[in-house]
């Protein structure tokens, strides 16, 4: 445990990043429910190369009625180098993302990326467990094939309201994740369930490690189960932004490193920390 933090918290120097200002082209954006969109852009190098747990400052276009002035940050929800794509799949929330969704197939946007420290895989781990909701699901989707791709086995609890809220299930199955849905509507994602799912996959040697993005009750419920099992694990962290490579200190977070509780970045030092360091908001 005390080693996989050690490469936690490591950081890579601004010389050693890989990311650029780049115009993408839009080649689709799509609703794939009343609140979620899905974008996929035609995009130069390094943005293809983006990692699982990356992440991109985009540039949301002005409308008649939002001007968004800071670009926002979205979690890479699939890189691909082959076909020279990048895809995002967003809430549209706010002014940023309602800008965002204005975009049409053709259009040219501004994104800054790959940035930030994405997830990381200890060799001998062999089985995963990810549990995640809402935008999270995005994040965790590429970790999930990433982890395939080496042979770790995946179960994926994917947590939502109701059935029309449910994203990505046939993204993780296609990566040959079990796929475990819980919901609200029917009760299944109280916290005492998601436990009891958690306690059995770990008993039937099923958790090597712990992922999570999405809901602070959910990364809650894992911090908990994991100190008491001594299963390690990883947390994508979600917070506003203003430049995405750490000279604003808008994303500050506060974090325990030991006994001392600290403050970090979740553009640069993160957004993927340790399980086990950051606090509740």
């Amino acid at each position: 445990m005390e080693a996989l933090l050690d490469t936690c918290i490591q950081v890579p120097s601004a010389l050693e990043r890989n990311a650029d200002d780049v115009v993408a082209r839009v080649l689709s954006h799509e609703w794939v429910n009343s609140e979620y969109k899905h974008l996929i852009l035609d995009a130069p190098d390094p943005a293809p190369r983006s990692l699982a747990g990356q992440f991109f400052n985009i540039e949301c276009p002005s409308t008649e009625s939002d001007k968004p002035f800071f670009r926002r940050p979205m979690s890479t929800y699939k890189a691909d180098p082959q076909s020279g794509t990048v895809e995002f799949l967003y809430k549209v929330t706010g002014a940023g993302t309602r800008g965002l969704a204005t975009l049409v197939t053709g259009q040219d946007v501004r994104i800054l990326g790959p940035l930030g420290i994405g997830f990381r895989l200890a060799e001998d781990w062999r089985n995963i467990v990810v549990l995640g909701r809402g935008v999270g699901l995005a994040t965790l989707a590429p970790l999930a094939e990433t982890a395939a791709s080496r042979g770790v086995t995946v179960t994926a609890v994917l947590s939502a309201r109701n059935p029309a809220r449910v994203m990505s299930v046939e993204r993780f199955r296609d990566s040959g994740a079990q796929v475990e849905v819980v919901l609200d509507s029917d009760g299944t994602s109280a916290p005492a369930n998601v436990e009891a799912m958690l306690r059995r996959l770990a008993e039937d040697g099923r958790a090597d490690a712990f992922f999570t993005c999405g809901s602070n009750r959910l990364m809650l419920l894992m911090q908990r189960l994991g100190r008491e099992l001594g299963i390690p694990g990883q947390v994508a962290m979600e917070q506003q932004m203003a430049c995405g490579l750490g000279m604003c200190f808008c994303c500050v977070r506060t974090f325990k490193s030991g006994n001392a509780t600290v403050s970090r970045r979740v553009c640069w030092e993160g957004p993927v920390f340790d399980l086990q360091e950051p606090l509740s908001w």
